[in-house]
């Protein structure tokens, strides 16, 4: 999204104008830390990455998940001085293209024509990352296990535009994410396939056509 209708022969230029470089991170590894505070936001070239926070009582929360191609630290970068309140940490080996927030708004020396394109993008960014924390609230509000599961599953169809998808988590992941025991989860699955509302197999779901109304 942030070099949307931006050529791919200008890119390279945007790139070195606004200072941004490529950062490896080895699985686990901590990108940003609770606490700190960053003047950067990242890019997920290769890799996956999770944001999370603990509760009162140590338990980890999942609060977003982020998948190539995904943003990381926007809200942050965008108020600058401000604390982070999650930690970001890669889920997988990982490469970030970390662009300094300073670089993007300052205007540009060279007058680089797409400039102004690339800050239009950022915002759209911002607003969609603030829907993606809206949906994540929804789904930890959730009153039930099973209401949980069809607000994440519904989330996957509507990105995928498709009934039928792979999740791109395992379901112990899974189960953080929706803030959920391990095995509460499983047998909520079971309940769910044998009552019709979902089939699936391993990563790959479908949702049936009859609960799409009651979970748009």
């Amino acid at each position: 999204m942030l070099f949307s209708n931006i050529q791919p022969h200008e890119i390279e230029k945007i790139l070195e104008c606004i200072c941004a470089r490529r950062v490896s991170y080895k699985k686990d590894e901590i990108i940003i830390e609770a606490g700190s505070v960053t003047e950067e936001f990242g890019i997920l070239l290769e890799g996956s990455a999770r944001s999370v926070k603990w509760d009162a009582g140590g338990k980890l929360i999942i609060i977003t998940m982020v998948e190539k191609n995904g943003a990381i630290g926007v809200l942050l970068a965008a108020n600058p001085g401000c604390v982070s309140p999650l930690t970001v940490q890669a889920t997988t080996d990982t490469v970030v293209l970390q662009i300094p927030y300073t670089g993007l708004i300052t205007r540009c020396a060279k007058n680089c024509p797409r400039h102004e394109r690339l800050l239009q993008n950022f915002i759209a960014i911002v607003a969609a990352k603030g829907l993606e924390l809206h949906e994540r609230i929804n789904c930890l509000l959730e009153p039930s296990v099973r209401d949980k599961i069809l607000t994440y599953l519904s989330k996957i169809s509507r990105e995928k535009s498709a009934d039928t998808f792979n999740i791109p988590i395992n379901r112990n992941i899974m189960a953080e994410y929706l803030n959920v025991e391990r095995s509460a989860l499983s047998r909520e699955l079971s309940r769910m396939k044998k009552d019709g509302l979902i089939d699936y197999s391993k990563n790959k779901f479908s949702i049936l056509t009859r609960i799409k109304s009651s979970y748009p």
